[in-house]
């Protein structure tokens, strides 16, 4: 998984609230076999309507989302984030995301950064008025930068930690091989063991 630590791209703009994982990727696309595949799927339904902002083409090449609260509930299918990723977004931002969405994202390296509702609407109205419009994403200072407009958003540090380090859950784990294998070797021989290190 690549690293992420600043970002910069232009934004399409979702002005909703309590975009479910269906809505993201419909229940029918993810019996596909794989983990990549999935851009043709993305907001499906909602991508029969030619007005649809986020894949118009108005807003191609965009590789930031902004949506209003509660963005990602519902089931939790991790293809709703490979659909996006696929999509070739790497930064959703929202007031607020699905537990397991935000999860599932931070395993497949887009980051959900979390803003005030108006500094989301904000953002989506800079991006209606100038498509072209590039915004900074800064990870490691936690700010979003649009034209003079810094917001700052909310992210959990060890999420934050691993997107830095492009680190999903077992690289997460390998990369404390050292001291997993330090710790087994203290353990009596009795207890079971594990093989990380060999």
């Amino acid at each position: 998984m690549d690293a992420l630590v600043r970002h910069t791209g232009t934004v399409a703009p979702l002005e909703c609230s309590s975009v479910d994982t269906d809505q993201i990727i419909p229940a029918r696309f993810c019996r596909r076999l794989g983990r990549t595949g999935y851009e043709d799927t993305l907001f499906f339904r909602w991508r029969q309507d030619a007005d649809f902002t986020v894949t118009s083409q108005r807003h191609a090449g965009a590789s930031i989302l902004v949506s209003g609260p509660d963005f990602g509930i519902g089931s939790s299918r991790e293809h709703a984030v490979w659909a996006l990723r696929d999509f070739g977004f790497r930064v959703v931002i929202a007031p607020s995301f699905g537990d397991i969405f935000r999860a599932n994202a931070t395993k497949n390296g887009v980051l959900t950064a979390e803003v005030p509702e108006k500094s989301a609407a904000q953002l989506c109205q800079a991006a209606a008025d100038r498509p072209d419009l590039p915004v900074l994403v800064d990870l490691e200072q936690r700010t979003i930068t649009a034209d003079g407009l810094v917001v700052g958003f909310g992210i959990d540090g060890y999420s934050r930690w691993q997107l830095m380090n492009g680190f999903d859950d077992l690289q997460a784990t390998l990369s404390r091989v050292e001291k997993i294998d330090a710790y087994e070797a203290t353990r009596p021989s009795w207890l079971p063991t594990t093989t990380l290190g060999s």
